[in-house]
């Protein structure tokens, strides 16, 4: 289903300028497709193009602008397996949540459809004082400009979606940048966009090398950038952005806590999927569970019978679970920190094997806190077992990171759901749900070293638009 080649987007128009980035079937190494990369010139025309684009884009009334967005909506429904089976090659991601990820990138298209309309401002009363009699002020929100996005390989759909849906739903222009390992689902993306009217100028897709990247970050016709991808590189961009807004979705090593009154056999369940789903590459992946030590024995149990059923394979496989990891590079980097928990102390209780890219699901007993599987994001189907006393000690072993993107809490105590929310320093506590939950409409970022800014489609329209205040003297009229 996958093409021989792919272009890149241009100014809204498609572009076969060369076959330069092979995109790999994970699985297999065999390469799968040949994309076009832009350079240097290129997103320079990109960059000036959006900015163009953008008086005439700002302008546009809301059903415009909805038409788009439900154009796509339509578009992805007709694509689905198309655009699942390209996922599954390029980044090897099991068909079942290749066919997810899509879902959700028809959600977050969708919801972007009905907040398209909906950018509401308020009037506000000024005369606070008898200096400011008969003076009020109507606020509104205006689309900031053109926008720049970076985009990480384990979403290549859906984090997509969460930065073009609410710039076209504001009416802001914008380039792309995709990760150079999985860029098909954002061209496909160019490619329904393409069909719409939206002005020539307002969209460009350009997989690059990252020596030609500089502009995303540095270019001042830019007013906005949005990153997902590893702190070092989200820090770095935020320290050379300049004047522009920066939301920046980074990692994390989420903590999910088991109370003693939990459903162990759900908690589980949830857990596991927490933990390897998409062979753990994802921010949010449960890397640290905590467990009661009145339940700790029976919860472990649970976890090792169900971690030892799970199926590793070729994605393509409607039964695999667990699929290869982005490169063997990174599957021998997981196995190096799961080596390392081990000779320090750590008890692997299941999975620590490596087949080429392939990584079995791991859980390991007790690694030390100072281990890199429990204080770096390990971004692996590896995840960590610890038992703890009370809620506040648990609490104090999930805040023991570098990290603050989302927390889990299995617990039928209101006190320790509502004491979890208040007191762990992230960006969402998930009450009897695993970290790895998000609904496309919600606000979703961390705090730490996690991120700045908060995704979700009417949270990151308010990042992508400025209030502008109107006041207006009834006296002098």
């Amino acid at each position: 289903m996958l093409k021989d080649t792919y272009p890149y987007y241009l100014a809204g128009e498609a572009v076969f300028a060369n076959t330069d980035l092979p995109v790999t079937n994970k699985y297999t190494g065999v390469v799968a497709a040949k994309v076009a990369m832009a350079d240097a010139a290129v997103i320079d025309r990109a960059i000036g193009r959006a900015a163009e684009a953008f008086d005439e884009l700002r302008r546009w009334p809301a059903h415009r602008r909805k038409a788009v967005l439900q154009h796509v909506v339509d578009q992805m429904g007709r694509r689905f397996e198309e655009m699942a089976h390209a996922l599954c090659i390029e980044a090897g991601k099991p068909i079942r949540d290749s066919r997810g990820e899509v879902t959700r990138g028809i959600d977050t298209f969708t919801i972007a459809v009905e907040e398209s309309t909906r950018m509401c401002g308020e009037t506000m009363p000024l005369d606070i004082s008898p200096r400011a009699e008969g003076y009020e002020a109507i606020i509104k929100r205006f689309p900031i400009g053109p926008c720049s996005f970076i985009t990480p390989f384990n979403f290549p759909i859906n984090l997509a979606a969460h930065k073009i849906a609410p710039a076209l739903a504001v009416g802001c222009p914008f380039v792309l940048k995709p990760a150079s390992s999985t860029p098909i689902g954002a061209i496909i993306l160019g490619e329904i966009l393409a069909e719409t009217d939206l002005p020539k100028g307002a969209f460009s897709v350009l997989p690059c090398p990252g020596c030609d990247a500089d502009p995303f970050v540095v270019d001042d016709r830019l007013k906005k950038i949005s990153f997902t991808g590893s702190p070092e590189v989200g820090w770095d961009i935020k320290a050379r952005a300049g004047k522009k807004k920066v939301t920046l979705e980074l990692g994390g090593n989420a903590a999910c806590i088991v109370d003693r009154d939990a459903d162990l056999d759900y908690a589980s369940d949830r857990i596991i999927l927490g933990a390897f789903y998409q062979s753990g590459q994802s921010c949010v992946s449960v890397q640290r569970i905590l467990g009661h030590r009145d339940i700790y024995d029976e919860l472990r149990d649970s976890l090792v019978e169900k971690t030892a059923r799970l199926r590793a394979g070729d994605p393509l496989d409607e039964q695999t679970f667990i699929g290869p990891l982005i490169t063997e590079g990174d599957a021998k980097r997981v196995e190096e920190w799961v080596k390392e928990a081990r000779q320090a102390g750590g008890r692997i209780l299941v999975g620590g094997n490596r087949n080429g890219a392939l990584f079995d699901a791991t859980l390991i007993e007790n690694a030390p806190h100072e281990a890199r599987v429990n204080c770096r994001e390990i971004f692996g189907p590896v995840a960590t077992l610890e038992p703890f006393d009370d809620i506040d000690q648990a609490i104090r072993i999930a805040n023991d990171s570098a990290y603050g993107l989302q927390a889990g809490i299995f617990t039928r105590d209101l006190h320790h759901a509502f004491r979890a929310y208040n007191e762990i320093e992230v960006g969402g506590v998930l009450v009897n749900d695993i970290p790895s939950m998000r609904v496309d409409s919600m606000p979703y970022g961390g705090v730490k070293d996690s991120g700045l800014g908060r995704e979700g489609v009417r949270f990151a329209m308010e990042e992508m638009t400025e209030l502008r205040a109107m006041v207006l003297n009834r006296v002098g009229g």
